[in-house]
């Protein structure tokens, strides 16, 4: 083995888009077709990345897991994302770890700050709270503890550094303009280094005031900049020789955005599944490896210092998250971001007050303040249940306000901490949508604050940003943002009976009278009674518990109808105290109304579906009779053209014989039509699932496309190449399947 290595790292990460609320991610209109963005990036780049398809002049002939070969870290926010919604996906990330772990002894994952906060301007407090939280996540997850930690947008000090050192972290990733100055080790002769003249091939060793000590790698960033904005990933052999060129003894480091990899650039993952594929061959003398296999290997035997308050995408240092550095303008000729600054001492104003709150109301209820509070993350993660965690952590009974009052406080600060996600200082505007989802945070630790006794939050924070002003007029100011967009966000029980009530109708569970329906969130579950369901009204009862926290609060409702499903007005009273409430359904959200449009539609549309199917399935085909002599259409066309996708259906998955006009028919009738997406989709579902059951089927697998290629049904067969991918990697597979679905194998 050679003495040149390489080592490729995918930060991955997305701006928070969960409502606080209901702790789950609603519609972004701006993502369409997708629900939202991280459905659309996933879509694009996190799951190419782990299906990567190699290219020769025949096919496809071999799909790379690339996470099992580059150094990555995953957001906590998003990885969680992933593991809901995208579980074939959470398990290649996991199964790439475990591989590269059996490979070079070390894995390929590293933790991330857990709310990717800038941790230079974070309070001592919260930076063990952002470590601790990130490490129990990275342990819930990966199973063993993490060796590194990525700093959000590498944002570095010492103090930052401390907080790692001082949780066991054994190295980080910095940007080589973040150097100050090396010396040897055991030596205080420091020379002035920067950018041009640091030796990024070897690691360094930063001391700490403290005694501890941490590693430090250094990208390249000439290169890491190339394959970012200046179209490296175009060419996979041209990649691969401006790689091997830059090599040398040491270690070549490349750090880069995950979302590089087929979001910014399509096709981004099969360059990068090349230079990969040429690295694990060792091609140029290039050996593939991850930091902590390197650092164990080649110990530091250089110190650095680090440029404080300096970071990877901020040539100011971290002035992009506290002022009007310059630092994107959008390209936007005359605007500022003067509103940092405000947002910024806003939300530094309510967390240090909230932080004060916790820990004067908190000495009644927990053991440790500040231990409940940075172990928190445990209890999140999974790697303690809430059973257990109240054990640990509190000393008063389970069922008693003072422990209702202990979930709230901690929910509190769950909160606080999300509203400082980098992402809402990052861009050129107030009014965007991250620093609004950041303000949302807020609202939400508000809320709660209030309702643990915290009074007066929210005028403060509204004084301090009043200041802050949007570049667009039609936005205004903080305040105007405040009121107009990120108030209409909040939740209450009238808002949440609701959509409670819509849900259950939209998904055909409402009860009947005298029984409970429940509708669960992530954040929050409504148990909704009915007593009586008329034509204009329905009245009942209500049950609501949020996530993580004990209290179950009573309502009793009267639902006085509308013309449509979210229409109408609700009388909400509590059953216990002296709550009331009147609410409108038209004061839900734009997202939380399509979110429940979404819901009837794809009730609506399955049992559509069935409906339209099972009759087809039996006589349709079979009844379509062939033509009479010279007559060129069938009889009542359009009313068989309705039919059009379950006649498909039938043709593709049954064993019906059809007779050659009925074939012509539907191949005709599917240029254009309105149906071929949606069936294409289902097919593949469906084709997938037939794949993962058992090789018995897959003669039948092979029939289906060859008669969806015979009437031209464009198939999206992504997914399907991946499924049996997986298969063939078990040694099983079949010719003529590996041809239909584009393999050279």
């Amino acid at each position: 083995m050679s003495g040149k290595f390489l080592c490729v790292h995918g930060h991955f990460y997305q701006p928070p888009r969960e409502d606080p609320w209901l702790d789950m991610i609603f519609p972004e209109g701006s993502a369409a077709p997708f629900r939202h963005w991280n459905e659309r990036i996933c879509r694009e780049s996190y799951s190419p990345m782990a299906w990567a398809r190699r290219m020769g002049d025949k096919g496809i002939f071999d799909i790379i897991n690339c996470y099992e070969w580059i150094s990555f870290n995953i957001g906590p926010t998003l990885f969680r994302w992933i593991e809901r919604s995208e579980p074939e996906l959470y398990a290649k990330i996991l199964d790439a770890d475990v591989k590269s772990l059996a490979r070079w002894g070390h894995g390929n994952a590293i933790a991330q700050i857990y709310h990717h906060v800038i941790m230079p301007l974070a309070s001592k407090l919260d930076k063990e709270a952002e470590v601790t939280w990130a490490i129990a996540d990275f342990e819930s997850r990966f199973k063993r503890k993490p060796e590194g930690m990525w700093l959000s947008e590498t944002a570095c000090n010492t103090a930052s550094l401390e907080a790692l050192a001082e949780q066991g972290i054994a190295f980080t990733l910095l940007a080589p303009r973040q150097v100050e100055a090396i010396a040897d080790l055991g030596s205080d002769d420091w020379q002035q280094c920067d950018e041009g003249s640091l030796n990024i091939k070897e690691p360094y060793l930063v001391q700490l005031p403290s005694g501890k000590s941490i590693a430090v790698f250094f990208y390249d960033g000439g290169l890491s900049q190339a394959i970012a904005f200046e179209g490296l990933l175009k060419n996979g052999d041209e990649f691969w020789n401006k790689l091997s060129g830059a090599s040398g003894e040491g270690l070549l480091s490349i750090g880069t955005d995950g979302e590089t990899y087929g979001h910014h650039f399509e096709f981004g993952e099969m360059a990068l599944a090349h230079i990969l594929s040429e690295g694990a061959k060792e091609r140029d003398g290039i050996n593939l490896t991850n930091y902590a296999a390197y650092l164990e290997q080649n110990p530091p035997t250089r110190k650095v210092k680090v440029r404080e308050d300096s970071s990877w995408s901020c040539y100011h240092g971290v002035e992009r998250w506290r002022s009007d550095c310059g630092c994107c303008t959008g390209g936007h000729d005359g605007w500022n971001q003067q509103w940092r600054k405000p947002l910024r001492d806003g939300l530094n104003e309510i967390k240090t007050l909230m932080d004060k709150h916790f820990f004067a109301v908190g000495a009644a209820v927990f053991n440790d303040p500040h231990e409940v509070f940075v172990q928190y993350g445990s209890l999140l993660s999974g790697l303690v249940k809430e059973d257990d965690f109240f054990k640990l952590y509190f000393k008063c009974k389970k069922d008693s306000p003072q422990a209702d009052l202990g979930w709230k406080l901690l929910s509190m600060q769950k909160w606080a901490l999300s509203s400082f996600a980098s992402c809402g200082w990052f861009f050129d505007d107030l009014a965007r949508l991250e620093p609004v989802n950041d303000m949302t945070f807020a609202l939400r630790a508000i809320e709660i604050a209030t309702d643990t006794g915290l009074i007066g939050l929210e005028e403060k924070f509204l004084q301090i940003i009043a200041s802050a002003q949007s570049n667009e007029d039609r936005y205004g100011s903080g305040v105007d943002l405040w009121n107009n967009k990120i108030k209409k966000q909040s939740d209450s029980a009238g808002s949440l009976i609701a959509q409670g009530l819509v849900r259950l109708i939209a998904e055909g569970a409402f009860p009947i009278p005298g029984e409970q329906g429940r509708v669960e969130w992530p954040g929050a579950r409504v148990s909704i009674t009915l007593d009586h369901n008329g034509t204009t009204e329905a009245t009942g009862r209500a049950d609501i518990r949020w996530s993580l926290e004990s209290a179950v609060t009573a309502y009793s409702w009267t639902w006085t109808k509308g013309r449509g499903l979210i229409s109408g007005s609700l009388e909400i009273k509590g059953e216990k105290n002296s709550y009331k409430e009147q609410y409108n359904f038209d004061q839900l959200p734009w997202k939380k109304q399509q979110s429940l449009s979404m819901a009837w539609v794809k009730h609506a549309a399955t049992n559509s579906w069935d409906n339209r199917l099972q009759p087809v399935i039996e006589f349709g085909p079979a009844l379509y009779i062939g033509y009479e002599d010279y007559q060129t259409s069938q009889t009542w066309s359009e009313k068989w053209k309705e039919l059009w996708a379950p006649l498909v259906w039938s043709y593709l998955f049954t064993d019906v014989v059809a007779c050659d006009d009925f074939i012509e028919f539907i191949k005709d009738s599917g240029n254009d039509h309105p149906e071929t997406e949606a069936l294409a989709e289902r097919i593949s579902i469906t084709l997938c699932d037939m794949i993962h059951k058992q090789t018995t089927m897959w003669p039948k697998i092979t029939e289906v496309l060859q008669r969806a290629k015979h009437i031209g049904l464009p198939l999206n067969i992504w997914k399907l190449q991946g499924c049996y991918w997986d298969k063939v990697q078990e040694g099983d597979s079949s010719k003529e399947l590996s041809e239909l679905l584009g393999f050279d194998l």
